[in-house]
C-alpha cells in the first residue's frame, strides 16, 4: 500500500502542473487584470501607471509570469489580495476555520440520517416506510440546494425567528468564552442541515440498494442456514460490504469539506472559503481566485487517493500493489 501511495502521489506532480497551466491560462483570458487594485487609484500619471506595471510584472511575457506565480506558490507565497489588501495565504487561512466546521457538522448531519434511513429501507425494501424514503430521497435529489436554503432561511429564520439567517458568530462576544462557542453552534445549525439533509438522498439510496442486493447473496444465505441470528447477518455480514460505497464517498468528501458547500456559504453569507471564492470571482481577486482553484484541485486529487486507500482497508478482497 505505501508503494501504490507513493506511486500516486507521484503521479499527481504532472496533474498539478498541467492544472497549474490551466487555472493560469484561464485567469489571464478573463477581461481586465488585478493591476488597478495594486497601484494608488488617485494617480492617474501615464508614465506612473506604466512604470508600475514594469516593477510589479504585468508587461513581462506570459511564461515568465506563469513561472514566477508557480515559484510562489510552490514557496507558500500565493500573493497579495487586490480586494482585502492582505496575503492571499492570510485571508484563507482566516476563513478556513468555518468552512471546516460548517462541512464537518453537515458531514455528520449526512453520514448519521444515511445510515439510519438507508439500514431501515434495505431491511424493509418495497414497505410503505421505503417508498417514503424513497421519495424524500428522489425529492432531495430535485431540489436545487439554493432553493432550498432560501427556504429555509424564510421559516425558520424569518418566520419561527429560531435560527440567524447571516454570519458565523454574534457580534462583539469573546473569543474562547461559553457565549460564542454557543453562537458559532447556533450560526452554523441552519445552513448545516440544509447542506447535510440535501446531501443524504444519494447515500441512502446507495446504502439501500447494496443491503438489498447483499441480503440476496450466497454468503447470506449460508449464514442463515447456519442458525445464525438476522440481528448479526445485518450488522455484521450484510453491513460490512454495503458500507463499500460509503466509503468511497468519504474519501471525496475530503473536497466537499472545504469546496462543497459555495453555494450554501452565499445564501448564509457565511463567511467561509467558499463565499470567499465566488466574491474573488466577482472582484476579479486573481490572487485569491486561482489559489482557491489550486487548493480544490489538489483536495480532489487527495481525495481520490484517500477513497482508493479506504476502499482496499474496507474490502480485504481489494489489494492496492
Amino acid at each position: 500500500m505505501l508503494q501504490y501511495s507513493l506511486r500516486r502521489i507521484l503521479g499527481m506532480i504532472p496533474m498539478l502542473i498541467l492544472i497549474s497551466f490551466v487555472v493560469f491560462s484561464l485567469a489571464k483570458m478573463m477581461p481586465g487584470d488585478p493591476f488597478g487594485g495594486e497601484i494608488n487609484p488617485s494617480n492617474t500619471d501615464p508614465k506612473y501607471i506604466e512604470e508600475m506595471r514594469d516593477k510589479l510584472g504585468y508587461n513581462d511575457p506570459i511564461y515568465i509570469q506563469y513561472w514566477n506565480w508557480v515559484k510562489g506558490v510552490a514557496q507558500g507565497d500565493l500573493g497579495k489580495s487586490t480586494t482585502h489588501k492582505l496575503p492571499t495565504l492570510d485571508i484563507i487561512l482566516e476563513r478556513m476555520p468555518n468552512t471546516i466546521f460548517l462541512a464537518l457538522t453537515s458531514l455528520l448531519i449526512t453520514y448519521v440520517f444515511a445510515f439510519i434511513l438507508g439500514m431501515y429501507a434495505g431491511r424493509k425494501p418495497y414497505t410503505l416506510a421505503d417508498n417514503f424514503i424513497a421519495g424524500y430521497n428522489y425529492f432531495a435529489l430535485a431540489v436545487p440546494s439554493f432553493i432550498a436554503g432560501i427556504v429555509g432561511i424564510y421559516l425558520f429564520s424569518f418566520q419561527l425567528g429560531w435560527f440567524p439567517f447571516s454570519g458565523s458568530v454574534e457580534v462583539g462576544l469573546k473569543e474562547g468564552s461559553w457565549e460564542f462557542i454557543r453562537s458559532r453552534i447556533h450560526h452554523v445549525i441552519l445552513p448545516a442541515l440544509i447542506l447535510g439533509l440535501m446531501s443524504t438522498a444519494q447515500y441512502t439510496q446507495f446504502l439501500r440498494n447494496d443491503i438489498i442486493e447483499n441480503s440476496r447473496k450466497d454468503f447470506v444465505r449460508t449464514a442463515r442456514a447456519k442458525g445464525t441470528k438476522e440481528s448479526k447477518i445485518y450488522n455484521v455480514h450484510i453491513l460490512r460490504n454495503s458500507m463499500i460505497p460509503l466509503i468511497t464517498f468519504l474519501g471525496f468528501d475530503l473536497v466537499t469539506i472545504i469546496s462543497g458547500s459555495i453555494i450554501t456559504e452565499t445564501i448564509f453569507t457565511y463567511p467561509g472559503i467558499g463565499k470567499l471564492f465566488v466574491d474573488s470571482v466577482a472582484t476579479r481577486d486573481y490572487s485569491v481566485m486561482m489559489s482557491l482553484t489550486m487548493l480544490f484541485s489538489i483536495l480532489t486529487l487527495v481525495g481520490n487517493l484517500v477513497a482508493d486507500l479506504l476502499y482496499g482497508v474496507a474490502d480485504p478482497r481489494i489489494r492496492l500493489d
